[in-house]
């Protein structure tokens, strides 16, 4: 039987290639306002796949009630709360910035008169600039903020869109419950189709490398952030809640929750709450220290990421998808990190002694001289 394919000329192959390159750019035009809530809604499937089979196998093996249960779990844990902390932000802003332009919330700082030699200069000055009211304060600061401050802002029109990807989420993971085991069979069929055995490993090194981002970076940050959110409540810190959600966007950045716990600490010592201080003083410490314990401990569920990978993943996902960013930035360093460290690793290392390769190449360049 002759080939199909034997007589084909170049144009043809070229309009071929055209045609499909065509088809996928139309299909990804089509789809594109559902790629991000995709994407988002198979690393939560992905994540929490284990768990949806422990409900299946408490619910009388009836896949139904366990899907009802996952939905109710993210509305309840993941899609309610983050909703609430994004409308607190918005509600908040203009509060706390008029919060900040007060001076009474300055403390008195006396103990600068006990600085040697500067101590009553430095006391002067700042209570002028305290006299000024908090407005000139953040006149004197605004130029080394104004830049930080412009991004957040920037950032805050995307939460419409965000709350939009979160829904759209929502929908894709009801349907990847449903019929999750036939989406990762038609997965993997695709991979190995490409690839054969490789592209199937790589399917299955894909899914480790989310699971092990989603628990240890996701589940981490808001542990951190929402057991450090109760201690500023009980503490009586004001716009705890708004604290709440820059604790997590810390603890996400791996920057940790001290950069706001101990300003915390701070003012309620200055305040003259020494009680309440000490207690959050001693609550940080535990906020501050489990992410050393609970991080590794989730992460090594999934794979062994290197914490750099997460935290450029982190940040540069922030800036270039914005919000929703924060979690798919490190999902993709990380699943690029462990292809290319799977297919590194198929080849054997290179020799222990570096030298003994120098000679054989200078040997090698002295047999075969370059004419």
């Amino acid at each position: 039987m002759k080939s199909l394919y034997r007589d084909m000329d170049l144009p043809q192959i070229l309009f071929t290639l055209m045609f499909i390159l065509l088809l996928i750019a139309a299909c990804l035009w089509v789809v594109q306002p559902f790629i991000l809530g995709f994407a988002w809604a198979s690393m939560v499937v992905i994540a929490t796949w284990p768990l949806m089979l422990k409900l299946q196998n408490l619910l009388w093996g009836r896949r139904s009630l366990a899907v009802i249960a996952m939905t109710i779990i993210l509305l309840l844990l993941f899609i309610f709360p983050i909703a609430l902390l994004v409308n607190s932000l918005i509600d908040n802003s203009a509060p706390v910035f008029a919060w900040a332009t007060q001076s009474h919330m300055m403390p008195e700082l006396t103990w600068l008169n006990s600085i040697p030699m500067i101590g009553e200069k430095l006391y002067s000055s700042y209570h002028k600039l305290v006299a000024g009211g908090g407005a000139a304060i953040m006149t004197q600061v605004q130029p080394y903020i104004g830049r930080t401050t412009g991004f957040f802002v920037a950032q805050a029109g995307h939460f419409g869109r965000f709350m939009i990807h979160l829904a759209v989420m929502l929908l894709f993971s009801v349907l990847l419950y449903w019929r999750g085991e036939q989406a990762a069979h038609g997965i993997r069929h695709f991979a190995f189709r490409m690839a054969g055995r490789r592209g199937d490993a790589a399917v299955l090194l894909a899914g480790q490398a989310i699971r092990a981002v989603a628990l240890g970076v996701v589940v981490t940050a808001l542990v951190q952030g929402i057991l450090g959110g109760i201690g500023l409540a009980i503490s009586g810190i004001p716009y705890a809640t708004l604290l709440t959600v820059l604790m997590i966007l810390c603890c996400l950045v791996q920057i940790g929750p001290l950069l706001v716990l101990v300003p915390a600490i701070i003012y309620l010592y200055w305040s003259g709450d020494t009680t309440w201080g000490t207690v959050l003083l001693i609550w940080s410490c535990v906020v501050g220290t489990l992410d050393n314990v609970l991080r590794p401990m989730l992460i090594r569920l999934g794979a062994d990421l290197p914490m750099i990978l997460i935290l450029s993943g982190v940040i540069g996902g922030l800036i270039a998808f914005g919000m929703i960013g924060l979690f798919i930035g490190p999902v993709v360093l990380a699943v690029s990190y462990r292809l290319v460290s799977v297919w590194t690793h198929e080849a054997p290392p290179p020799g222990d002694d570096p030298l003994a390769v120098v000679e054989e190449l200078a040997e090698h360049d002295e047999e075969n001289p370059v004419v």
